[in-house]
C-alpha cells in the first residue's frame, strides 16, 4: 500500500472512526482508508454483554495506560484502559447509553464551540440511534445504533427499589434521562441489540466494510502525520511489515481517542513547544493546548449486605457463569445479554446548580472491580460521583518513539470543590439508600462504612478508593478564535494547518453528564456532514426539563427518612 492515496484517511476505528468511515463512504463517492491498531472483536468476551469486565483488562483489546502518580489520590496510579480493537472503547466499555445533560452542550457553545449547543446536537443523537421504545421527539427509530432497556429490570427487584427510594428521598423520577427529563431516578439505557453488544463496530464497520470503496488495515500503528509545509497530506505507520506510508487527497482525520489523538498531533510535530523539545520533536506548528484540558470521572463502590438472597452474588461461581454463558449461545438473552445497569439516578449535590452534577449506576450485586465477589453472602452496590470536575490534567508524550507510552496526569482531586462534591456524594447516597424502599433488602453498610462520618474521614476514605469512570476527554478542545488553548475550530479541523481535523471524545470541550461514548458518536455523525459540505439538520427546538426552583433547592421535596446537610 506504500504511497497508495485515497481521499481521506481515518485513524482509529473505535466509537467514532466507525461512523466516519460508515458516513464517508456511504455515497460511494470517496475512497477511504481506515486505519486500526488492534485487531477483530469477535471475541464471544466482547460481545457477551455481560463479560464486559474482560476485555476492559485485557491487553489484546486495550491500550494498558495508566496515570502518573496522583498527588490528589495518595500518590496512586489509576487504570486508564483505552480500546485497541475494531470498535474501540465501545468494544470494552460498559455499553451505557447517556446523551448527557441539555446544558452540557449549551456550555460546550459559551465556551466557544459555536453551532454545537444542545438544539443543534440532538438531531444527530436522533439520526445515530434506534430506541427500542422507538422514535420520538428526542429519540431515533431507524439509525444504526441499537439501544433499549436491557431486561427492562425484571430480573430482580432491587432495581425497583432503587428507583422508589429515589423518590422517597425527595428525588424526580424519569422516564427517559436521554430525553425531556435526565434529573431524577428511573431505568438505564444501554447499546445492546438482540442481546449483543452493540459496539459502533456491529453498528456502522460492519455495513461500511461490505462497500468497495472503505479499505481497513487492522493491527496498524499509526506513527506520525505526514505534512507538506503546513498541509496534511498523509500517515506513516507500522503493520509489521516495516513502515509504510499512505497519502490523502481530501484529509487525514485523527478519531484515536483523547490519549491516542493529543499523542500523535505531538508526535508529528503539532503541540505546546515545551513538550515537544523535552521530547526530541521537531516542532512543525505550535498548538498550547494540544494535550491539555484533560477530564475524566472518578466513581467508588458504595456497598451494602443484602438481607434477602437475591442478588447476582449467587451467579458469579464458575458453574453458573457457565450457565448463563451456554443460554446466551443459545439464545441471547438472560443474563448474559445485560451489562447489569438498569436503574440509575441524576441528581444536583447542591442548590445553585442548573442541571446534575451526580450519576448513579445501581448493580444488584456487591462485587470487585475484576467481577469477583466482594464478600461471602449476597450484596448490593451503586457506582456513583460527580459528572462535572473541576480539576483539569494533560496528555504529554515523552520521547519522539510512538511505541513509548504517555506521560498522563489527571490532577485529580485538585480543586476544592471537587472535594466537596465528593463529601455530598457519600451522604446523599446513604441517605437514599436509608429509604423505606430498602428497608426489606438492606444490611449492613460495607464500604465506605460506618467508620467514616466527618468531613475528614469521607475526605481519606474517597482518596484511598476512589477509581477512573474511564472516561477520559477533552485534550484538543473545539474553542473560539481568541481562545489561545482551543485545538480545533467549529468544524473539528485542526488549527494553523490545512488537511486535519480532530473527531472522538477528546473534542470536547468540557466533560458532559454521563458516560461518553453516546455524545462521541453524536460528534463523529455531525462531524461527517461538515467534513462531506453537508448542510447540518435543523436544530431540533424541543423543550428541556430544568427544576424551575433550581436556585433554591437540591430536590424536588424532604425525604421520608434521614435529613442530610445538603437537602433541601
Amino acid at each position: 500500500m506504500s504511497q497508495q492515496s485515497f481521499d481521506y484517511i481515518i485513524v482509529g476505528a473505535g466509537s467514532a472512526g466507525c461512523v466516519l468511515a460508515d458516513r464517508l463512504t456511504e455515497s460511494g463517492e470517496h475512497r477511504v482508508l481506515l486505519i486500526e491498531a488492534g485487531g477483530s472483536d469477535r471475541s464471544i468476551f466482547i460481545q457477551m454483554p455481560t463479560a464486559l469486565s474482560y476485555p476492559m483488562n485485557t491487553p489484546k483489546y486495550s491500550w494498558p495506560f495508566e496515570s502518573e502518580s496522583e498527588a490528589g489520590l495518595d500518590g496512586r496510579r489509576l487504570h486508564c484502559p483505552r480500546g485497541r480493537v475494531l470498535g474501540g472503547s465501545s468494544s470494552i466499555n460498559g455499553m451505557v447509553y447517556v446523551r448527557g445533560h441539555a446544558c452540557d452542550f449549551d456550555e460546550w457553545e459559551e465556551q466557544g464551540a459555536a453551532g454545537w449547543s444542545y438544539q443543534n446536537c440532538l438531531p444527530y443523537f436522533r439520526r445515530a440511534e434506534t430506541w427500542k421504545g422507538g422514535a420520538d421527539e428526542y429519540r431515533g427509530g431507524d439509525g444504526p445504533l441499537a439501544t433499549c432497556n436491557g431486561n427492562d429490570m425484571r430480573l430482580n427487584p432491587l432495581y425497583q427499589a432503587f428507583i422508589d427510594a429515589g423518590e422517597q428521598a425527595g428525588y424526580p423520577q424519569t422516564d427517559d434521562y436521554n430525553g425531556y427529563r435526565q434529573e431524577g431516578f428511573g431505568p438505564m439505557h444501554m447499546t445492546v441489540k438482540d442481546g449483543v453488544r452493540w459496539s459502533t463496530s456491529n453498528a456502522y464497520l460492519r455495513r461500511a466494510l461490505t462497500r468497495p470503496n472503505l479499505t481497513l488495515v487492522s493491527k496498524a500503528q499509526t506513527r506520525r502525520i505526514l505534512f507538506e509545509g503546513k498541509k496534511a497530506v498523509g500517515i506513516e505507520y507500522d503493520a509489521g511489515k516495516g513502515t509504510e506510508s499512505v497519502l490523502a487527497s481530501r484529509e487525514v482525520i485523527l478519531s484515536s481517542g483523547s490519549i491516542g489523538s493529543p499523542m500523535l498531533l505531538q508526535l508529528s510535530g503539532v503541540g505546546p513547544r515545551d513538550v515537544l523539545e523535552d521530547a526530541g520533536v521537531e516542532l512543525r506548528h505550535e498548538l498550547p493546548g494540544v494535550g491539555e484540558n484533560l477530564q475524566d470521572h472518578l466513581e467508588v463502590y458504595f456497598q451494602f449486605h443484602c438481607k434477602e438472597p437475591i442478588s447476582l452474588n449467587s451467579k458469579l461461581g464458575l458453574i453458573s457463569k457457565g450457565l448463563i454463558g451456554t443460554r446466551w449461545m443459545l439464545f441471547k438473552d438472560g443474563l448474559g445479554a445485560t451489562n447489569h445497569f438498569e436503574s440509575c439516578a441524576f441528581i444536583r449535590s447542591r442548590a445553585g446548580l442548573k442541571w446534575p452534577d451526580i450519576q448513579y449506576h445501581f448493580l444488584p450485586a456487591a462485587m470487585r472491580y475484576d467481577g469477583q465477589a466482594a464478600f461471602e453472602g449476597h450484596g448490593f452496590q451503586v457506582h456513583v460521583g460527580p459528572n462535572k470536575p473541576k480539576s483539569r490534567g494533560r496528555v504529554r508524550i515523552v520521547s519522539a518513539n510512538p511505541d513509548d507510552k504517555p506521560s498522563i496526569l489527571f490532577n485529580y482531586l485538585q480543586h476544592p470543590q471537587d472535594i466537596e462534591d465528593w463529601r455530598a456524594v457519600i451522604r446523599l447516597t446513604r441517605e437514599i439508600i436509608a429509604q423505606p424502599a430498602f428497608d426489606a433488602y438492606r444490611g449492613d453498610e460495607i464500604q465506605p462504612g460506618k467508620g467514616v462520618e466527618t468531613d475528614a474521614e469521607i475526605d481519606a476514605w474517597v482518596r484511598e478508593n476512589v477509581e477512573s469512570a474511564y472516561h477520559p476527554s477533552c485534550t484538543c478542545k473545539i474553542g473560539a478564535d481568541d481562545d489561545p488553548m482551543a485545538v480545533l475550530d467549529a468544524e473539528c479541523r485542526v488549527r494553523g494547518v490545512e488537511g486535519l481535523r480532530v473527531v472522538d471524545s477528546s473534542v470536547f470541550p468540557t466533560i458532559t453528564n454521563g458516560n461518553l461514548n453516546a455524545p462521541t458518536i453524536m460528534v463523529a455523525e455531525r462531524a461527517a456532514d461538515m467534513i462531506l459540505a453537508r448542510t447540518p439538520l435543523p436544530a431540533a427546538g424541543v423543550p428541556v426539563w430544568i427544576d424551575p426552583e433550581w436556585e433554591t433547592r437540591q430536590r424536588l421535596g424532604p425525604p421520608q427518612r434521614g435529613q442530610s446537610r445538603e437537602s433541601a
